[in-house]
């Protein structure tokens, strides 16, 4: 069972860049990312309607890249958490995380024993259907998984100290638009209540050892997160990027015609 190839770093604060993908389910799409540059991809469940079958084929395309598999399940629960690691995951997003039990319970289902609770399946997709010796398959995949809590809610950002405390959670990841939602200022994220909000999580993340994540879709917000310390960043959204890259080079095609048109008077 190869390591997670970003772990360390993401752990060391060092600053880790990858994709978060929403719409683009195709085979192409981990080498296209790869090839870019990131280092990770997240494939999102929570939204989407993806499925466990097609999410497979998904971590199965990473095979051979440099890039690691993650995916956001829609809870944090057993039957999405331990199917996901058991298909390939190499790390896990988790929902509106709220307080430190539901933390400790996410960790359980992402461990083997002793250090958690999920059912053994061994030479399958997760270990590349290999044989070998299963006490050190435990070690391996217990070490390599990243657990990414999301704090994005008002009961999550109160608790915020509590949920890093628990061993096992890698990640405090806000998801801005739920954490706006939630402190009564939808999508106000320049109101100082929000700004707050996100220096806290990066500062009780840093206190605990733990890294500070975000998924920042422009430039302006990348400025904005690294210097309130988050350092893994996911780019995104798909369907966002390509909208406006598409939408840029429209205008300038429409722009050269009026020009040529102009030109022509």
């Amino acid at each position: 069972m190869r390591p997670n190839a970003i772990k360390a770093d993401v752990l060391a604060g060092r600053t880790v860049a990858g994709a978060m993908v929403f719409e683009f389910f195709s085979p192409g799409m981990s080498a296209i990312l790869s090839n870019a540059g990131c280092r990770f991809v997240f494939y999102d469940m929570e939204h989407t309607g993806l499925g466990f079958e097609t999410l497979k084929w998904l971590f199965s395309s990473c095979r051979g890249l440099p890039i690691e598999p993650m995916v956001r399940v829609p809870r944090g629960e057993y039957t999405w958490l331990a199917r996901a690691l058991d298909l390939g995951a190499r790390g896990v997003m988790i929902p509106m995380v709220e307080s430190a039990e539901q933390a400790t319970r996410i960790v359980e289902a992402c461990r083997y024993p002793p250090a958690g609770r999920r059912g053994a399946a061994f030479g399958f997709a997760q270990d590349d259907y290999t044989g070998g010796d299963v006490g050190e398959k435990v070690r391996r995949a217990n070490a390599r998984t990243l657990v990414v809590a999301q704090i994005e809610t008002e009961r999550g950002l109160e608790n915020v100290e509590e949920i890093a405390g628990v061993d096992g959670i890698d990640v405090l990841w806000v998801g801005h638009f739920d954490l706006s939602n939630f402190l009564g200022i939808p999508a106000q994220f320049g109101d100082p209540r929000f700004d707050r909000a996100m220096r806290r999580v990066a500062e009780v993340a840093h206190r605990h050892g733990k890294a500070a994540g975000f998924m920042a879709t422009d430039r302006a917000w990348i400025e904005r997160v690294r210097a309130m310390g988050y350092s893994m960043i996911a780019i995104g959204t798909d369907q966002g990027l390509l909208g406006a890259a598409v939408q840029a080079l429209v205008e300038h095609v429409d722009r050269a015609a009026g020009a040529k048109g102009a030109g022509a008077r």
